[in-house]
């Protein structure tokens, strides 16, 4: 392939002011040509990572896709935009009229802009007519979502701006390596680390656990057997605000009930954290004059998240930091548009707006906008892993389209969705390069990266941002809102109802919202031109948002938080004596996600090019290892071959692995696909593994 050439207009040649395509720090930049500069913004404070200093480097890649390709005789080749088009509407439209419409399923993505997200539930519920759509974002956020609507009654992962951390005297990151995976970020943290009062849980001595003031290493899966002793410590030394529980929370009594069984001793032999660590935490946390329990993935991608998640909000709620200014919880998005992604209608039960799909009012407001019958929209369909799991199954779709999702490297148990995915009938991707899902497809739709097209994304703040079109596409992309219309027209929906100008669906899509928990109808793009800074809910035009959400109340009908009774259930699979190690997982500094873009950076693959374990000495030496050597890593689902990093601050019991990797490198060959019985989350943060010589 050839390296892209891109043309500037005058006003492109002087700069545009944008937001970078990667994390939910959504981290303002200036990007002029193909060349990128951070800017200031608040997330950011003027400041860059790696990845978003090598961003453009992706614009005039020569591994972009610039034509469509369709597979002939095995072999995917060039094809005109038409042509593939016209196939995959006829495809289509055989395999809905020989299974049924939901044969046909919809897979999104979490850096999905708002306008493709919502564009893509519209277009599965009405042109494919379909109940089976889901995206990524089930992987990511999803087990925070559940546990904040149950205590909050609305889930907005940072439900406070990021800058009121900085005045924070004690922050408790739980399951967050922010130092990796959004450097920026921990400008934040500068001042509770200053006096003290950074405490940072992980199993693994991170760069973070390593910037904090206080490292809690639990074993993997027992983080919700931790937060019940840090509870018991907080309640037994006297540290619980009771009047903040008296007048702002309900359910306290259920939930003392099991915490009183958890007492820190009793934890720290299930943990490993010892219950004068505990103790500390709880007393820190409950002195400080500003406090925060912030959550991530660590925390969340267990078949207990839910639950877990559910347990440090209850410590927060019984230290009154919810819903008080300069205090909180708040969950620490990790997708680009993790949290606009999963509010518009992209997700199995969702409409826009954070509507629920089975609520019949809902259900009339959102068909009313689209104009159609509300007894027309399907219902809720399988979350993202079983609809993944269901594909070329006898009751599952034969068709998938995918957009945003790289699931081949991304999914747990990922050699058996390869599988499925290669048991379709037809399978169809959206994506800029040839991902390793692209690669299996019968159809590759080449589309628009974040430079090439305008479009909002949601930061982990609950802002809504305006990233700007920096330049024009290559010749023979399209975007994806285009892609949608092209394959919407060819199923018989009339064009006007599938826009592809983004301040268009923008317009329609804050329609669909208002009223909703997600209200966007105050925000116009020319508000976010104007550069305000609007948090939603945001109910009109006049609104100046809403920064803070819990203040006044919390989102429930009496306005009280609910402290939710959690019980610790520890890792859906065990260790035993074939599979004597734990492994977790988790992102590097230089690459993101399934790594189907920064692995084509040069500046990021020259520094982590291939997979590695992480594991301790000791643990090398009794498997025969040594540093620099090919181990084999296997589970009870497959396995796969990585570099040895003998790491002297691992838990001898646990190895690590960066998720990045293609091939036989997918740490997701190992991990179990576990359910979390609320959000459907997968257990990706733990599984039972042996380590051995390659």
């Amino acid at each position: 392939m050839e390296e892209v050439h891109v043309t500037l207009t005058a006003e492109q040649r002087v700069g545009t002011a944008t937001h970078c395509p990667y994390c939910a720090l959504q981290c303002g930049m200036t990007v002029t040509g193909t060349t990128v500069a951070p800017r200031e913004f608040p997330t950011n404070g003027g400041g860059l990572c790696q990845k978003g200093w090598t961003s453009g480097a992706l614009l005039t890649s020569p591994a972009r896709l610039t034509t469509p390709l369709v597979r002939v005789d095995g072999e995917l080749v060039p094809a005109a935009w038409d042509d593939a088009l016209d196939l995959i509407a006829r495809r289509l439209t055989e395999i809905q009229a020989r299974h049924g419409k939901d044969a046909a399923a919809v897979f999104g993505g979490g850096g999905l802009t708002n306008e493709k997200s919502y564009l893509l539930g519209k277009f599965a519920r009405i042109a494919l007519g379909t109940s089976q759509v889901d995206y990524n974002g089930r992987f990511c956020m999803s087990s925070a979502a559940a546990a904040g609507n149950k205590a909050f009654g609305l889930d907005r992962g940072l439900p406070f701006p990021l800058t009121d951390l900085a005045e924070a005297d004690a922050v408790l990151l739980v399951g967050s390596n922010p130092a990796e995976t959004m450097p920026p970020f921990m400008q934040h943290l500068r001042h509770a680390k200053e006096i003290g009062g950074l405490v940072v849980v992980d199993p693994r001595r991170t760069p973070t656990a390593e910037q904090g003031n206080l490292h809690l290493a639990p074993a993997p899966g027992t983080d919700l057997a931790l937060a019940l002793g840090i509870l018991h410590a907080a309640v037994a030394d006297g540290h619980v605000d009771w009047s903040y529980v008296d007048e702002r929370t309900r359910g306290f009594d259920a939930v003392w009930r099991i915490v009183a069984r958890w007492w820190p001793e009793r934890v720290e032999r299930v943990t490993g954290v010892s219950a004068a660590d505990q103790r500390r935490v709880a007393e820190r946390l409950a002195n400080a004059r500003n406090a925060y329990i912030l959550t991530a993935r660590g925390t969340e991608q267990h078949a207990s998240g839910s639950d877990t998640v559910s347990a440090w909000i209850n410590l927060a709620l019984a230290l009154g930091l919810p819903g008080r200014r300069g205090s909180g919880y708040g969950c620490l998005t990790g997708q680009g548009n993790g949290q606009g992604g999963r509010e518009h209608g992209q997700k199995a039960d969702q409409l826009p707006g954070y509507r629920k799909i089975d609520d019949p009012a809902a259900r009339e407001h959102v068909a009313g906008v689209w104009g159609v019958p509300a007894e027309s929209l399907p219902g809720p369909g399988r979350s993202a892993y079983e609809l993944l799991d269901a594909l070329g199954t006898e009751d599952g779709p034969k068709a998938l389209l995918v957009f945003g999702s790289n699931v081949v490297v991304s999914a747990p148990r990922s050699a058996h969705i390869a599988d499925r995915l290669s048991a379709l009938d037809f399978l169809v991707v959206s994506d800029l390069v040839l991902s390793e899902t692209a690669a299996l497809a019968d159809v590759v739709l080449p589309v628009t990266q974040w430079a090439e097209e305008s479009g909002t994304m949601t930061n982990l703040e609950g802002r809504v941002l305006l990233r700007r079109r920096a330049l024009e596409p290559p010749a023979g992309v399209r975007t994806d809102l285009e892609v949608l219309q092209g394959l919407a027209t060819r199923l018989g929906q009339p064009a006007e109802r599938f826009p592809v100008d983004a301040e268009s669906v923008f317009t329609e899509l804050r329609e669909a919202s208002r009223g909703g928990l997600a209200d966007y109808s105050g925000i116009t793009y020319d508000r976010l031109r104007a550069g305000e800074a609007l948090y939603w809910p945001v109910p009109a035009e006049e609104h100046e948002g809403t920064p803070r959400v819990f203040l006044d109340r919390f989102a429930h009908a009496d306005g009280r938080a609910r402290f939710v009774p959690v019980e610790h259930r520890g890792p859906a699979e065990p260790t035993d004596e074939e599979f004597p190690l734990q492994l977790t997982t988790g992102r590097v500094l230089q690459h993101y996600q399934s790594g189907a873009q920064t692995r084509l950076v040069s500046e990021l693959n020259d520094v982590v090019p291939e997979a590695y374990v992480e594991v301790h000495p000791d643990t090398a030496a009794r498997c025969g290892l040594s540093e620099g050597e090919w181990a084999r890593l296997a589970s009870r689902r497959g396995e796969m071959t990585a570099r040895v990093r003998c790491v002297s601050s691992m838990r001898p019991d646990v190895v690590f692995l960066p998720f990045h990797f293609a091939g036989a490198q997918r740490a997701n060959l190992l991990t179990n696909p576990a359910l979390d019985p609320t959000s459907r989350m997968p257990e990706f943060k733990v599984c039972a593994v042996k380590l051995e010589v390659a």
